[in-house]
């Protein structure tokens, strides 16, 4: 889409445009690492982790995947040299893999993201009426807490993608701190287990299962490109943010990780996590120990934000991708609409709406959150946002195959490597769907197959607009291939 002034008329009538010059490294890094929770990722994702996958070796299991991260991003980085666009990772995939492969990854992409905010809304509510109620007394159901977070969300979203990233900024600071003082309270009065990197420890348990869970703790970086149009010279600013915020993670995750199971006893770590398992206090537990009962409160209090943040940046991620489909008239153009401001309007309440109503149809019929809603949302979330990744990388390189590019290493070798991890993480995510979902229900179990029904709509949707609607469909490379006209021509065989 073209981003060429509208005419007095046509704002006045109706505005297309997010702000421009918003958001700069450090904001993008809060949108990306407030949707990772850093917290959340500890006291739930690392749990898991060192319970079901590889004990008292999950630290490397975290670095691992942060390697293979960082090898995909060094072609992400070349490609996002050239692309500027809100549409994220699946504009990536129309460049690499055509128009009908976009729209394939759109849907997934649309899917996967509008899930995960209705899965948020159950975690959110869970947590906050058990802490609450066990801080304070004061009960109230899931859903009303759940429902009233997601109210606030599209609140702060209509205030701006920069106000947004001011306020996860806050909540990322806070539960980074926590965590901060938690290892170094582990060093000081147990100090780190060198044995957590011994191919005994690595190798304990499932390392499949370790990796697999690990990469979960990663979900959300990929939100770097979705802002890149709001992005302050988004050219540098999207590559710095994205090796930032997979670095920061695979930090984060991996040495707090390293502290719980020095804390445990790499040796013991598994099993003492498999006892915490059913109640998911683990952290919690060792927490009691290490920074005592007032601290611990306040762990409690800030997972509440940590979870909060989360859905305000995946939340800001789903509305994102609706807008692009809307405004490439893949939906309704309506969803392309934003505020004077530049915050997407439609988009956000039809992803608020839809996650409101998702989440309600559970309360309706009796479920309980974090046995069927949440198991059932972020577990398809989850495995959506893996497919994507896998896309994208595979994308990167085939795109720069078709070109001829001559930098072998960053646009062929290290985004191949990073592809095929991601394709091994995405095939044990399929076979492992019960572990990834928390559940082994039958419907759960088979939600892998709506990225089947992804695909055959994408197909089928793309052939339609071929046929009926061709404007349309080739004006999905102008909207979704935004290609800066002023960077330099990537070098070529026959240079």
């Amino acid at each position: 889409m073209s981003t060429a002034a509208q005419s007095p008329t046509e704002s006045s009538a109706e505005s297309t445009a997010l702000r421009h010059n918003a958001l700069g490294v450090a904001g993008i890094v809060f949108l990306v690492l407030a949707a990772v929770a850093p917290l959340t990722g500890i006291v739930v994702v690392a749990s898991l982790a060192i319970a079901l996958g590889n004990g008292g070796g999950t630290p490397v299991s975290f670095f691992l995947v942060a390697v293979v991260l960082l090898l995909f991003a060094i072609g992400y980085a070349q490609m996002s040299k050239q692309l500027v666009n809100t549409g994220g990772f699946y504009a990536f995939v129309v460049r690499g893999l055509g128009r009908t492969g976009g729209l394939v990854a759109g849907f997934i992409a649309t899917l996967g993201y509008n899930f995960f905010v209705v899965g948020t809304i159950g975690t959110s509510g869970f947590f906050m009426q058990m802490i609450i109620a066990d801080l304070t007394g004061f009960d109230l159901h899931w859903y009303v807490w759940g429902l009233a977070s997601i109210v606030v969300c599209f609140v702060l979203a209509r205030a701006g993608i920069d106000f947004s990233s001011k306020v996860l900024g806050v909540a990322l600071v806070l539960e980074v701190l926590i965590l901060v003082v938690f290892d170094i309270s582990v060093l000081v009065q147990t100090g780190y287990d060198a044995g957590a990197f011994s191919a005994e420890s690595v190798l304990s348990g499932s390392l499949p299962i370790g990796l697999l869970l690990a990469a979960t703790g990663f979900l959300g970086f990929e939100a770097t490109s979705l802002f890149s149009e709001e992005a302050r010279d988004p050219l540098r600013t999207i590559p710095r943010a994205t090796y930032t915020a997979i670095t920061a993670i695979g930090v984060i995750l991996g040495v707090t990780t390293w502290a719980v199971v020095s804390a445990a006893g790499v040796a013991q770590a598994q099993q003492t996590a498999l006892d915490h398992l059913e109640s998911g206090d683990l952290i919690f537990a060792l927490a009691q120990t290490y920074l005592g009962g007032t601290l611990t409160v306040v762990m409690m209090v800030l997972l509440l934000v940590s979870l909060f943040a989360a859905m305000l940046a995946f939340h800001n991620s789903a509305t994102r991708y609706l807008y692009s489909l809307g405004r490439a008239r893949v939906l309704p153009r309506a969803l392309a609409r934003t505020r004077p401001g530049g915050a997407p309007q439609v988009a956000g309440l039809v992803q608020a709406g839809f996650s409101a109503v998702v989440a309600g149809l559970f309360v309706v019929a009796g479920a309980d959150p974090i046995g069927t809603l949440v198991p059932a949302m972020l577990g398809f979330g989850t495995l959506s946002v893996l497919v994507l990744q896998g896309l994208a990388a595979l994308s990167i390189v085939v795109h720069f195959r078709r070109s001829h590019d001559r930098r072998l290493w960053s646009t062929l070798v290290a985004p191949g490597i990073g592809f095929l991890g991601l394709l091994a993480i995405v095939v044990m995510a399929v076979v492992n769907f019960d572990i990834v979902a928390g559940s082994d229900a039958l419907v759960i179990r088979l939600m892998p197959l709506l990225l089947a029904l992804a695909l055959a709509c994408g197909i089928g949707y793309g052939a339609y607009l071929r046929r009926n609607r061709p404007e349309t469909y080739r004006a999905l490379d102008d909207d979704l291939e935004r290609f800066n006209a002023h960077a330099p021509a990537a070098p070529t065989a026959g240079a």
